[in-house]
């Protein structure tokens, strides 16, 4: 039995609810469990430079977690005066999971930035995340569209991200903070509404893992990310 009571296919509780950031083009506040994120998407009517004059646009990320997210207060990274390496590691993989899906050419000379704040973690912030952050950009798109901005979506396919482990040698899904940290082998999985792979982050934390039990992690994240896109649908009268 896992912590949490639940069977090793079940999924937390998500919800996810749209336009909680008056500002923002678009915002979905997503919560995974206790793990609560705020993604908002900004827009700006130009690409990065790097990126001028190429009749594209681009769409990124950055995210952060609040220093009372977790058990004890974390430091700030703005006073350290740089982020870590796993906040860095983390806004990226947003970013390409995003553009994934994303016809950067439809979207023109303009940048779409996802700001993934942690309000609450208990594991799986990253994988919240995307899962927030497609919503928000998605309104961002429909925000453009409703102002003649652009004629169509560039937006190809949801994109959907989901924890799973070995826990005590059982392919569980959706971990939370108490299997993660315990966990024989942790993954994540980033996969299209579609099913095609984005990106699969799979390591041995206690033991090595089979090929046969990365398949059956493979299995589970199929599952969970299928419901979390039906969860976008829902959430977008879809």
């Amino acid at each position: 039995m896992r912590p949490s009571k639940r069977a090793a296919n079940e999924m937390r509780a998500v919800s996810l609810e749209r336009n909680v950031a008056r500002y923002a083009e678009g915002s979905c506040f997503i919560k995974f469990g206790n793990t609560h994120v705020l993604c908002t998407a900004s827009l700006e009517e130009k690409p990065p430079q790097w990126l001028r004059g190429q009749g594209r646009g681009w769409v990124t990320a950055e995210y952060s977690m609040l220093p009372r997210a977790t058990n004890t207060r974390t430091r700030r990274e703005s006073t350290s005066g740089k982020q870590s390496g796993r906040t860095q590691e983390i806004q990226r993989l947003i970013g390409r999971s995003l553009r994934a899906v994303v016809n950067l050419q439809g979207l023109g000379e303009r940048q779409i930035t996802l700001d993934c704040d942690v309000i609450q973690a208990d594991g799986g912030t990253r994988t919240a995340a995307i899962t927030g952050a497609w919503v928000a950009m998605y309104d961002c798109i429909e925000w453009m569209r409703n102002r003649s901005m652009l004629k169509d979506s560039p937006i190809r396919d949801h994109v959907a991200a989901i924890s799973c482990g070995m826990v005590k040698g059982v392919p569980v899904l959706d971990l939370d903070y108490d299997e993660d940290s315990t966990a024989e082998t942790d993954a994540n999985f980033v996969i299209t509404g579609t099913g095609g792979l984005v990106e699969v982050q799979a390591t041995a934390e206690g033991a090595v893992f089979t090929e046969a039990q990365m398949m059956a992690l493979l299995g589970l994240a199929r599952h969970g990310t299928t419901l979390l896109v039906d969860k976008q649908k829902t959430a977008l009268g879809l």
